[in-house]
């Protein structure tokens, strides 16, 4: 994606003066690729009972989720040392606000704690309670209740708003919004939160929001870019590759305010099929790549709540080309035909919405 974002720079620098003249279940993962010569296995063509099973069965519990994802390591083993996990792996629905490893690692700075002490510290299940409110309320909702407070299971409460398009829990930031489970929705926060008496009581007395506060303040890592955050999931390879082969990497990389619909490592893997082309053909025709790449990007930063308020109009891309924004069953829907199933990934330089499906733009 680095090269992808060189393009994009150069891309971008174009639409400025021609303006001047007159702009992440928790991530999906990766297909697995299995060779085997068993010719007792089903192939591709074949599923199995236990494959019906299992894409029936969707997003695993909370907890499962957590553990999949493999950046909540502190989290899970504060769950498990509380023991909630049995509670968490109930039928719910629950609202999980889940502090990274990152926004542990920072707090426990903050606190002058090691991850023991807090592991050991008897109000550990009361700071992760105060972490989730009973039902399932997703970005939408949090949203609408810009401005108000929502009693915690541990029984006090946050404060909900909104700011610059993004939700803020206390003071803590929701970096990754609506990660679907069975039995809840998790929102990825990059601050541990702490109810005003464990503050107290932690901090030594004083201002109890003020300090809880600053324990919000400097658990909050910085944000990488779009180009670093993308690597970081995991899921965008080939949008990476797609990225280092047109050259679109140095924009995206850089100081800047875009909105990039990116497609999974699934979602191009569709395409290709449905093109009847191989990623190496597809990588080697860097035209027509870059008509498609700036085709999923747009100049500024549109948020999911902004998107939502676009039903039924169009936008112009980088490409030049416009896309057409409706709103579907409450998810946001690109040209009735690729849906966000990620909104508001946040990076240093912009906004991330993950996509289910490449946009081609109109020939």
């Amino acid at each position: 994606m680095r090269s992808l974002l060189r393009l994009l720079a150069l891309l971008l620098s174009v639409s400025l003066v021609a303006a001047a003249c007159g702009d992440d279940d928790s991530v999906e993962e990766a297909d697995d690729a299995v060779e085997s010569t068993d010719p007792a296995e089903p192939s591709d063509d074949e599923m199995t009972d236990d494959d019906m099973t299992e894409e029936e069965e969707g997003p695993g519990t909370i907890v499962d989720v957590a553990i999949g994802a493999g950046s909540f390591e502190t989290l899970v083993a504060a769950v498990t040392e509380a023991g909630l996990v049995e509670t968490l792996s109930g039928d719910g629905p629950f609202t999980v606000f889940a502090p990274t490893d990152d926004a542990f690692a920072a707090a426990l700075d903050a606190l002058d704690l090691t991850a023991e002490e807090l592991l050991g510290n008897p109000a550990l299940a009361d700071i992760l309670t105060y972490h989730v409110v009973a039902g399932a309320v997703d970005a939408e909702t949090a949203i609408s209740l810009d401005g108000q407070s929502a009693a915690t299971v541990q029984g006090e409460e946050i404060d909900i708003a909104v700011v610059d398009g993004n939700v803020m829990i206390n003071n803590a930031t929701v970096v990754m919004p609506d990660v679907e489970a069975s039995n809840g929705i998790i929102h990825v926060i990059d601050a541990v939160i702490l109810p005003p008496t464990i503050a107290e009581a932690l901090l030594g007395g004083g201002d109890d929001t003020a300090d809880a506060d600053m324990v919000d303040e400097e658990a909050a890592p910085e944000l990488g870019t779009i180009v670093g955050v993308a690597e970081e999931a995991g899921i965008f390879t080939t949008l990476l590759a797609a990225g280092e082969a047109t050259g679109l990497s140095v924009p995206l990389d850089a100081d800047g305010d875009f909105t990039i619909f990116a497609p999974t490592d699934d979602a191009f893997a569709a395409a290709l099929e449905t093109l009847g082309l191989t990623a190496e053909e597809l990588l080697a025709d860097t035209a027509t790549l870059t008509s498609i790449l700036t085709y999923h990007g747009l100049l500024g930063s549109v948020s999911a709540e902004q998107a939502i308020a676009l039903d039924g109009q169009s936008v112009a891309t980088i490409n030049g080309a416009e896309i057409a924004i409706s709103v579907v069953d409450g998810a946001v829907v690109i040209n009735d035909s690729a849906t966000v199933i990620q909104a508001d990934v946040l990076a240093s330089n912009g906004v991330i919405h993950v996509i289910d499906a490449v946009l081609l733009p109109p020939a």
